[in-house]
Parts: C-alpha cells; structure tokens; sequence
C-alpha cells in the first residue's frame, strides 16, 4: 500500500508558526541612535562628499587668489594672514576626521546589523527549502508506489 512518510516532515502551518518575524534592521538602527549620533551620521555623510571637497576647494583657493592678486585696498587678508586661513583649515580637519570615523563607525555597526539579518533570512530560506525538498522526495516515493502498484493491475 501507499505509505506517506510526512510524520517527520513539518507541515506549512508548523512553519509559518514557529517563524521568527522579520525585523527592518534599518528602521531599528536609525530608532535606535541618539541625537548626537544622527549629527555624526550626517556629518559623515555630507563632510565625506565630493560636493563638500570642491567646496572647501573652491573657497581657499578663492581666498588665496583674491588676497595675492586684488588690489591692496579691497584684500581683506594680507600676505601673511593667510598662514592663519591655513591653521582654520588644518584645526577643522582635526575636528572633522574623529568625527568622520565616529560616523563610520556607527555605519559599521549598522552594516553588520543588516548582515546578520541577511544571515538570518539565508538560514530560514535553507531551512524551509530543506521541508520542501522532503515533501517533494516523499511525493516522488508515493507517485513511484503508485505507478507500481497500477502497473499491476
């Protein structure tokens, strides 16, 4: 006779309930981050752009050429002021690149976050993938048992 062997296969139902629901690791990371860390965020985001470079880019080299070729009368920063533009500019990136680290380190965090959520939806999809080749090999044994049995016939 036909013999179903599904006892040790879980069936949809089983499945569906013993799943773990699915978590938006990135709707958790942005709730889960304090105020002073969504300004590093976005420090590094808009600090670490190439828009922000040609910025700085533009404006010093700006400074620079209005302050050696103006006239004298409309420079507002002579010859040996701009050594102090060039300490401004060094202290900001002082400032900047812990901040900027800070920022890529939260962003670390959230890439591994999203990860092991990738890592979780790959071990639930093997494992019911897994069930489904079961239920198909146990459809393949019951289709065989039933053409033998009417080959007999």
């Amino acid at each position: 006779m036909i013999s179903p062997n599904l006892k040790n296969v879980p069936t949809l139902e089983e499945i569906l309930k013993n799943r773990a629901p699915i978590v938006d690791v990135n709707q958790k990371q942005k709730e889960s981050l304090r105020s002073i860390d969504r300004l590093a965020v976005w420090i590094t985001n808009h600090v670490g752009s190439m828009g922000f470079f040609l910025i700085i880019f533009i404006w010093t080299a700006l400074w620079l050429l209005w302050n050696l070729f103006a006239p004298k009368v409309l420079t507002f920063d002579p010859h040996p002021a701009f050594v102090l533009w060039l300490f401004i500019s060094n202290m900001i990136q002082i400032f900047l690149m812990p901040l900027i680290m800070i920022g890529q380190n939260i962003q670390g965090r959230h890439a591994e976050l999203r990860a092991e959520a990738d890592f979780q939806v790959n071990r639930k999809s093997e494992e019911e993938i897994e069930i489904i080749l079961g239920h198909l090999e146990n459809q393949n044994k019951m289709i065989a048992e039933l053409r033998a049995i009417l080959e007999k016939k």
